[in-house]
């Protein structure tokens, strides 16, 4: 027995907790016994703590607690504290700001040497200083981009060009590693997501639910614009992303909380891949070609795993998330509208190609 961990057969014990991690203002759902006292008609709140930070029960029952992140808070260790007990320790993966006063509306882009790129969107027909930072390896960030505008997402060809779409412009610009700025395509509507397949073709969705495909450099079609697939009009295709077999992904963020992944095989036909996400956003696969979304699952938000069975499951909780980027060494970059943080999930996300 000590006075931090008392053995007293009264005290709350912390069995474990949920998700994997969370952003400050996500929750961690625990579970254990003697949370509140079981002997009285009026039972005090316990007090959680992530360190020495003090946190809000959003729940509290006997063998279940929901506990708010706050702001500041860092990866530490869990208790509660109730009627002078304190319980047992559980470690609390909380994820830390990388990058912040951005505007993301979509993943941000990771190039060949682990370097992180993000946006600053801004308001719809306004420029910003700032349309593309840098975030190198040593968390330094520096601008990268100026004078694009309303940069809506971000993507890597196989040269280490990275490509950056406008849906005020409805065009996408080809930017060299050193910054230099070329139209790649034009007339593309409110061009929104990007993602190159296996063959360095770019498909760029438009809000009108159009995917067009630019053809790849070199090839007998290079640079022509197709219409590849066409989506009813209310599923805007704001995010896309390659699965390993070539089936394009394809959400579409609204108000409603039954919404719908799509799938859109390589002779442009559509399915239903999942469905039942509140307002998907920004995608992600890992190595073993699991697919992670920023959304909500059953009413909780975060980033949604879903693996080859169509299980899904809340892996990190956090609002206002809208994408992610596997970094090495099984660590993520998790985008709000306004803050990139960094955790270490221990997930090997998928290898450039």
């Amino acid at each position: 027995m000590t006075l931090l961990h008392p053995t007293r057969p009264d005290a709350p014990h912390l069995d474990r907790l949920t998700p994997k991690a969370a952003i400050p203002g996500g929750n961690f759902e625990v579970f254990g016994s003697r949370l509140l006292r079981a002997d009285t008609t009026e039972p005090q709140a316990p007090q959680a703590f992530f360190g020495e930070a003090v946190a809000e029960l959003e729940l509290s029952r006997e063998a279940r607690a929901l506990i708010r992140v706050p702001d500041g808070a860092i990866s530490s260790d869990l208790v509660l504290h109730r009627d002078g007990l304190v319980s047992n320790i559980l470690h609390a993966n909380i994820a830390i700001p990388m990058a912040e006063n951005l505007h993301l509306v979509s993943n941000p882009a990771i190039d060949a040497d682990g370097n992180l790129f993000a946006m600053v969107s801004g308001p719809r027909g306004e420029r910003v200083p700032v349309s593309i930072f840098r975030i190198d390896r040593d968390l330094q960030v520096r601008p990268f981009v100026r004078d694009l505008l309303n940069v809506s997402a971000l993507a890597f060809d196989r040269e280490g060009y990275l490509y950056a779409s406008s849906r005020s412009e409805g065009a996408v610009y080809r930017i060299s590693p050193h910054g230099a700025i070329s139209t790649f395509a034009e007339g593309m509507g409110i061009a929104t997501g990007i993602a190159f397949d296996h063959e360095g073709n770019l498909f760029v969705g438009d809000r009108s639910g159009t995917i067009f495909k630019i053809g790849a450099s070199g090839s007998k079609n290079a640079g022509e614009i197709f219409v590849f697939a066409t989506l009813e009009p209310s599923v805007a295709a704001y995010h896309v992303a390659f699965r390993e077999d070539g089936m394009l992904l394809v959400t579409a963020p609204t108000t409603s909380s039954n919404q719908s992944i799509h799938a859109i095989d390589p002779d442009g036909n559509a399915t239903v891949f999942y469905r039942g996400l509140g307002r998907p956003q920004g995608m992600a696969f890992d190595a073993d070609s699991n697919l992670y979304v920023a959304a909500s699952l059953h009413g909780q938000r975060g980033v949604i795993k879903i693996d080859g069975e169509g299980q899904a499951e809340l892996i990190v909780s956090g609002n206002d998330l809208v994408g992610l980027a596997f970094l090495e060494d099984g660590c993520a970059a998790l985008a709000t509208n306004t803050t990139i943080f960094h955790v270490d999930l221990g997930i090997q996300g998928r290898a450039l190609a």
